[in-house]
């Protein structure tokens, strides 16, 4: 077992591949269960990032392909990033 605390892809392969037991300590729950659920501490989520008006060349192509999907353009492309941006870390 790899002792570093970074998950990388070959980490996060290892945890996937072990075996999940339910027992009464660690019941299965189901999708309406876990939709019923909430953090014990809900301020904690209430974080608003703090946004920066910025100015950047995108290609038109994709720009265009992000705003015939509708309204929020901007959102799917911060999205985008952050997604990117968080996958190399």
């Amino acid at each position: 077992m790899p002792t570093s605390n970074k998950l990388t892809d070959e980490r996060l392969k290892e945890i996937a591949a072990l075996p999940v037991t339910y027992d009464d300590d660690i019941p299965e729950f189901s999708d309406s269960d876990l939709k019923g659920f909430a953090p014990a501490h809900p301020e904690y989520f209430k974080v608003t990032p703090i946004k920066k008006a910025i100015s950047i060349k995108i290609d038109l192509d994709v720009l265009e392909a992000l705003k015939a999907q509708g309204k929020g353009y901007q959102t799917r492309i911060n999205s985008i990033l952050r997604e990117a941006v968080l996958s190399h870390q």
